[in-house]
C-alpha cells in the first residue's frame, strides 16, 4: 500500500507542477498578446486620419448701420458746403434711409 500511496502522491504533484507551469505559461502568453495588440492599436491611431473639422460659419458682415451713418455724414456735409441742394439732400438722404 506505501507504494500506491507513494505513486499517488508524484502523480499529485506532477499534476500540480504541470498545471503551475501551464498557468505560468498562459499568462505569460496573454501578457505577449495584450501588448501586441496595444501596438497595433497605437499604430492603427498614428496612421488615421484626424477628425473632419468642423465647418464653422462666416463672420456675420459689419453691421449696414456703420455704413449708412458714414453715407449720413458725407452727404451731410456735402449739403452744408452747400454743394446739394434741401431737395437734392432729402432725396438722397430718403434713399439711404430706404424710404
Amino acid at each position: 500500500m506505501p507504494g500506491l500511496i507513494r505513486g499517488v502522491a508524484r502523480t499529485a504533484v506532477v499534476a500540480g507542477t504541470a498545471t503551475a507551469v501551464s498557468n505560468r505559461v498562459s499568462r505569460r502568453q496573454a501578457g505577449r498578446w495584450q501588448e501586441q495588440e496595444q501596438q497595433q492599436y497605437q499604430q492603427q491611431q498614428q496612421y488615421q486620419q484626424p477628425p473632419p473639422q468642423q465647418y464653422a460659419p462666416p463672420p456675420p458682415p459689419a453691421p449696414a448701420e456703420d455704413d449708412m451713418i458714414a453715407k449720413l455724414e458725407q452727404l451731410g456735409a456735402l449739403h452744408d458746403k452747400g454743394i446739394l441742394t434741401d431737395e437734392e439732400f432729402a432725396a438722397q438722404k430718403a434713399k439711404i434711409l430706404g424710404g
